[in-house]
């Protein structure tokens, strides 16, 4: 990754906070495009938590659920969820900060984040990279041979696989 990508990646969020003030001091709001982008963030906050239902963080290559139509499910929630909060602002100097700072900063993490699971899963990533697109997702699940049919769960993967120890004094 190169020294661009790496600090972009690092600073992301405290990039936003920066931004947040100019997306704020250029907003008008009104109450018609307050509800109109609460719904679009609703939408994207569901997709957010659907594919977080099917994640598997560092055990396994989530290929299933949301994620049989893009390699991305969550941060195409999270640019639904800019979407809304760019229309919700009635500004499009506001709504194009947003989108910009998502273009850039998340095309960055994404590509990080891809050469971490080709590093992790290797050719399996490979077979999966090749079915499914990146980012806008295909209009039909992908069909990858050998891939478990992994189910949604509410449980966090690092909270459900937790081993419990008896803590009683002996």
């Amino acid at each position: 990754m190169s020294n661009a990508a790496a600090l972009i990646a690092r600073w992301r969020v405290r990039l936003g906070y920066i931004l947040a003030v100019f997306v704020v001091w250029f907003a008008r709001p009104t109450p018609k495009y307050v509800a109109i982008g609460a719904g679009i963030g609703l939408i994207g906050l569901w997709l957010r938590a659907y594919a977080a239902g099917y994640l598997h963080k560092q055990k396994v290559l989530t290929v299933t659920g949301p994620y049989a139509y893009t390699r991305n499910p969550l941060y195409l929630g999270s640019a639904v969820l800019a979407l809304g909060a760019g229309v919700a602002t009635d500004s499009l100097i506001s709504a194009g900060i947003l989108l910009a700072y998502f273009a850039v900063v998340y095309s960055v993490v994404i590509r990080r984040e891809e050469g971490e699971l080709l590093a992790q899963h290797g050719e399996a990533f490979h077979k999966y990279a090749a079915a499914v697109p990146l980012f806008l997702p295909r209009l039909t699940a992908a069909e990858l041979p050998g891939a478990s049919a992994g189910e949604f769960s509410f449980a966090h993967p690092s909270r459900s696989t937790r081993k419990i120890t008896n803590t009683k004094p002996h």
